[in-house]
C-alpha cells in the first residue's frame, strides 16, 4: 500500500516545478521590484471592520488603509476553515485541486504536510530574488516535513507551526525555522508573553532588516481566532467599560491554563465581548504600525500591502458574532459555504499604482492571488492553476479576464460544496449521504443574503452547475469524503 505522503505527492505531479515556464516574463510593472506584504487575519468576519459597517469596534488604521487604497466587495477566501484556505492562497489551486483540503491533524504537533513538488507563492518570490518570510500561523506541515515553510519558499519563519497550538495565545514556545523558541514566563500554566505581540515585533524587524532589497512578507495573523485572550491594556479597559458587565464564557475541562490544560482548548473569559473587540483593535494597531514603519523607512511608494481574512467569523470560545454583526449582510459563519463563511474583506494599498479611495466589485478568490502577485513582480505563473490575475483591476489598466466560475469544497460537517457562476450560486450540503443531500440555488444579484432557494425554478441551471462541480473536484487520497 502506498503511504499517504507518496499518494499526495503523486497527486501533485501534474503541477511539478518543471511546468513553471508558461508565458513570457513581461517584466515587473515598477522600475524597482515592489515589496509585498500580505496580511491575513484569522476568522475575521466581513462585518468586523469599521469601513464595512462595524458599530462596536474602532479600526482607524484599516479604515485609513481602505480610504487610501482599493476595497473589494466580492472577494472570497479559499475555504471556510484555516489550512485549506491557506493552501489555495499559496498554490493558486481551489479546494477541488489544492493538496490540503481540510484541517487534517498530525499528532503530537502539526498538520498534514503540503507536498514540496508544487510551485508556491513563496517560491515564485524566492526565485525572483526576493527575501521571503512567513510570520504567524502556518498549519501546512510540521517542521522537517515537505510542508515545512522552508520547503515552501520561505527563508524565514517565526510563529506557530501547528494551528492546533495556535488556539493558545500564551504558548510555552513558538518556532523559528526549525528551532523551538521558549516564551519568557509561559509554561502552559502561567501567561506572561502574549505571542501575537512577539510575532508582530519580528515582522517589524524583518521590514527594517530588508529595506534595501525586495521582500515578500506573509503575515498569517492568529487573531481574532478563539481563544478569547488579550493583554488587559488601555484598549481592553476601554471596551470593558463600554460593554459593561457581560455573561462570562466558561471553558470546559482543560480549557483554562494550569496543570490540567489541554492544548486545543479555549480558556474561560469573563469579558468575551470586550476581549474580542480588543483583539480586533490590536490587529488594527499592528496594521497601523506596519504602515508607519514603511513610511519612516521610505518604502510606502514601492510596497503593495494586502489585508484580508482566511474565512468568515467564528463562534467558538465565547465569541458572539451576532452581537457584533460579524458576518455583515451575509448568511452563515466559519465552516459554512454560504457567503458568511467565505465572503471576506479585502483591501489593497499601493500608492501611485492603486487609485486612492477606489472600490471594486470584481469577483475573485484566494487562488487568484498567486498569478496576480506573480504578474506584479514580472514573474511567470505555473501551468495548470485555477487562479486568474486581477492585476488589471488593481491598477485600473488593461483588460481584466473574468473567471468562468468559482468552486469550493469542504470535507467536514457531512461534506459541502459550492459553485458560483456569474450571479448564480449553487450550494450542496450533506454531500457524503445522498439521502440527506440538499441543493440550494441563489441569485446573489437579487438575494446576497441567500434567503430564497430558487433551485426548483431553474432545473436546467442546477444541472449545469452540478456538472461543473463534478468536473471541479479532483479525487484526493487523503481527503476522500466527497469522492
Amino acid at each position: 500500500m502506498r503511504s499517504p505522503v507518496l499518494c499526495i505527492c503523486l497527486l501533485a505531479s501534474s503541477f511539478l516545478l518543471s511546468s513553471f515556464q508558461v508565458k513570457e516574463n513581461a517584466g515587473a510593472i515598477s522600475p524597482t521590484p515592489p515589496n509585498v506584504i500580505f496580511i491575513l487575519a484569522d476568522d475575521l468576519g466581513y462585518g468586523d471592520l469599521g469601513f464595512l459597517g462595524q458599530q462596536h469596534i474602532q479600526t482607524p488604521a484599516l479604515d485609513r488603509l481602505a480610504s487610501q487604497g482599493m476595497r473589494f466587495s466580492q472577494h472570497y477566501a479559499g475555504a471556510p476553515v484555516c489550512a485549506p484556505s491557506r493552501s489555495t492562497l499559496l498554490t493558486g489551486l481551489h479546494t477541488g485541486h489544492t493538496p490540503i483540503r481540510g484541517n487534517f491533524e498530525i499528532q503530537p504537533e502539526g498538520q498534514y504536510p503540503m507536498p514540496d513538488t508544487l510551485m508556491t507563492l513563496g517560491k515564485i518570490f524566492q526565485q525572483a530574488g526576493y527575501r521571503t518570510a512567513a510570520f504567524g500561523k502556518w498549519g501546512l506541515g510540521f517542521v522537517g516535513t515537505t510542508g515545512d515553510p522552508s520547503n515552501q519558499g520561505f527563508d524565514h519563519f517565526f510563529g506557530y507551526n501547528c494551528q492546533r497550538y495556535a488556539h493558545r495565545y500564551y504558548p510555552a514556545y513558538l518556532w523559528e525555522n526549525q528551532q523551538q523558541v521558549p516564551l519568557p514566563g509561559n509554561d502552559w500554566s502561567t501567561t506572561t508573553t502574549f505571542a501575537p505581540d512577539l510575532i508582530h515585533q519580528k515582522s517589524l524587524e524583518f521590514i527594517e532588516a530588508n529595506q534595501q532589497q525586495p521582500f515578500f512578507l506573509f503575515l498569517p495573523l492568529v487573531m481574532p481566532h478563539a481563544e478569547l485572550a488579550v493583554p488587559e491594556d488601555e484598549t481592553f479597559q476601554y471596551y470593558k467599560t463600554k460593554f459593561g458587565e457581560e455573561t462570562p464564557h466558561t471553558a470546559p475541562p482543560g480549557g483554562d491554563y494550569g496543570p490540567e490544560m489541554v492544548i486545543p482548548g479555549y480558556q474561560s473569559q469573563p469579558y468575551p465581548r470586550a476581549t474580542f473587540a480588543a483583539m480586533v483593535a490590536r490587529i488594527d494597531r499592528y496594521v497601523g504600525e506596519i504602515m508607519n514603519k514603511l513610511e519612516v523607512l521610505g518604502l510606502s511608494e514601492n510596497t503593495l500591502v494586502v489585508f484580508t481574512s482566511d474565512n468568515g467569523a467564528h463562534r467558538e470560545g465565547g465569541a458572539d458574532p451576532l452581537f457584533f454583526d460579524s458576518n455583515g449582510p451575509f448568511r452563515g459563519f466559519k465552516r459554512d459555504l454560504y457567503e458568511g463563511g467565505i465572503h471576506v474583506p479585502l483591501v489593497a494599498h499601493w500608492p501611485g499604482k492603486i487609485k486612492s479611495g477606489s472600490q471594486s466589485s470584481h469577483v475573485a478568490a484566494f487562488w487568484d492571488w498567486l498569478p496576480t502577485l506573480a504578474e506584479a513582480i514580472g514573474a511567470a505563473s505555473p501551468a495548470g492553476i485555477d487562479g486568474i490575475s486581477f492585476l488589471p483591476t488593481l491598477l485600473n489598466a488593461g483588460q481584466q479576464q473574468l473567471p468562468d466560475h468559482l468552486y469550493w469544497e469542504f470535507h467536514e460537517s457531512g461534506g459541502r460544496q459550492a459553485l458560483r457562476k456569474g450571479d448564480w450560486k449553487l450550494v450542496k450540503y450533506q454531500v457524503q449521504d445522498a439521502a440527506k443531500t440538499t441543493l440550494e440555488l441563489f441569485d446573489l444579484a437579487k438575494d446576497p443574503e441567500e434567503q430564497t432557494n430558487v433551485a426548483l425554478d431553474h432545473p436546467a441551471l442546477v444541472a449545469e452547475l452540478e456538472g461543473l462541480m463534478q468536473k471541479a473536484h479532483r479525487p484526493n487520497p487523503i481527503f476522500r469524503q466527497l469522492d
